[in-house]
C-alpha cells in the first residue's frame, strides 16, 4: 500500500469484516456494535484510509454545507460566532454557507433555493428570523438551530445567553458605584435582544426601588450612529442620567465618542456600560466596561447541536443551551461625581 491510497477493501481486511460493515460503521455507526466500530476505526488508522467526502455526500444525499443567516456580516459581533461554527463544522467535514440577510432583498428566494436543491443540510439562524418558504410550503426546512437571538413563539433548539440577567448585572454594578439616575440605550424596539436587555435593566432598577424616567430610555439600532444620536439627546436634557447601560458595544462607542466631542469626560461625568465585549472594547478609550459573551463557544455549541440533529435525526432532544456571561469592569465606569 506504499504506492497507492488505501481502499475500503483494505480497511475491511484489516478489521476482519465485510466492506458493507465498514460502510455502515462510517455512514450509519448506530447500526453496528461498539466493538465493531472500534475495530473499523483502528483499521482506518492503521491503513491510513482517507474517506472520500464528496462520494460519501452523494451516497447520503448530503451537501456537507450548513447555511448561516447573518443580519449584518459587517458587524464585528458575529466574527467569533462564525469562527466557532466553522471550527466545529470543519472537524466533521462540513463547510459554512453565509447568507447576509439584512443587506440582500432577494434573500428569501435564495434561502428557498438552497433548501429545495439540498445545498444546505441544516440552518444556523443568527438574525432571529425563521426563513419563510412562502408559497413553497411543500418543501420542509432541514434541521434548524437558533443562535444568540431567540425567535419568539418558535420552539426550536437554541443556543444563547441570559440577556436579562446579564444587563441586570451591569445595572447592579452601576448601582453599587452609587449611581441612582441610570438610563438605558436600546437596540431596535421590536428585536428580542432589545426586549430582554431592557427588561433586565428595568428589573434591576425596580429591585433598587429607583425610578426610570421615560426620557432616560433611548431608542437605537445597535449602531455607533444610533449611540451618537442618543448622546445628543442626553446632552440636551436638563436632568441627565449619570450612567448609561447600552444594548451593545457599538452603541456605547458611539455614545462615548459623541459626548467626548462636546467636552464630557467618561467616566468622570457619565459612566457607560456596553454589551458583547467585541474585540475593540478593551482597546477603546476609555476601555469599555461591558458584558462578555462567550461568542466563539456559542458558535461551537450551536454547530455541534445542529450536526447532532442532522446525523441523529429523531434522537436529539430539542433544547435550549444557555451559556454564562461575565461583567468585565474596565475604565468607562466610576462613582458619580459629587
Amino acid at each position: 500500500m506504499k504506492n497507492r491510497a488505501a481502499t475500503v477493501q483494505d480497511v475491511a481486511r484489516a478489521a476482519g469484516v465485510s466492506t458493507a460493515t465498514v460502510s455502515r460503521a462510517i455512514n450509519e455507526p448506530d447500526k453496528v456494535s461498539e466493538e465493531t466500530r472500534q475495530r473499523v476505526a483502528d483499521a482506518i488508522a492503521a491503513t491510513r484510509y482517507t474517506l472520500n467526502e464528496a462520494a460519501r455526500s452523494l451516497r447520503m444525499n448530503r451537501s456537507r454545507m450548513l447555511l448561516v443567516t447573518v443580519p449584518d456580516i459587517g458587524n464585528p459581533y458575529f466574527s467569533l460566532l462564525l469562527a466557532g461554527m466553522e471550527e466545529t463544522a470543519s472537524q466533521q467535514g462540513y463547510n459554512l454557507l453565509i447568507a447576509n440577510t439584512n443587506c440582500d432583498p432577494h434573500v428569501e428566494h435564495r434561502l428557498y433555493d438552497y433548501v429545495r436543491s439540498n445545498r444546505a443540510d441544516g440552518i444556523l439562524i443568527l438574525d432571529g428570523t425563521l426563513p419563510s418558504l412562502g408559497e413553497q410550503s411543500d418543501t420542509a426546512l432541514p434541521p434548524v438551530v437558533v443562535v444568540s437571538e431567540r425567535i419568539e413563539g418558535a420552539e426550536l433548539p437554541t443556543v444563547c445567553v441570559d440577556n436579562a440577567a446579564a444587563l441586570a448585572s451591569a445595572t447592579q454594578h452601576l448601582l453599587q458605584l452609587g449611581h441612582q439616575r441610570i438610563g438605558h440605550l436600546c437596540g431596535p424596539l421590536a428585536n428580542v435582544l432589545t426586549k430582554e436587555r431592557l427588561a433586565g435593566f428595568r428589573q434591576a432598577m425596580t429591585n433598587a426601588d429607583l425610578p426610570v424616567a421615560d426620557s432616560w430610555v433611548y431608542s437605537g439600532d445597535f449602531s455607533m450612529d444610533a449611540g451618537a444620536a442618543a448622546a445628543r439627546q442626553w446632552l440636551a436634557q436638563t436632568e441627565r442620567p449619570t450612567a448609561i447601560t447600552c444594548a451593545n458595544d457599538e452603541l456605547a462607542f458611539g455614545f462615548i465618542d459623541e459626548v467626548r466631542r462636546h467636552g464630557i469626560r467618561v467616566p468622570e461625568q457619565v459612566s457607560v456600560v456596553g454589551f458583547d465585549d467585541i474585540q475593540f472594547a478593551a482597546r477603546f478609550y476609555p476601555a469599555l466596561t461591558t458584558i462578555h459573551q462567550p461568542r466563539k463557544e456559542i458558535g461551537r455549541q450551536a454547530a455541534a447541536l445542529l450536526l447532532d440533529l442532522i446525523n441523529q435525526p429523531g434522537k436529539v432532544k430539542k433544547q435550549e443551551i444557555v451559556l454564562g456571561t461575565e461583567l468585565v469592569i474596565r475604565e468607562s465606569t466610576a462613582a458619580p461625581s459629587s
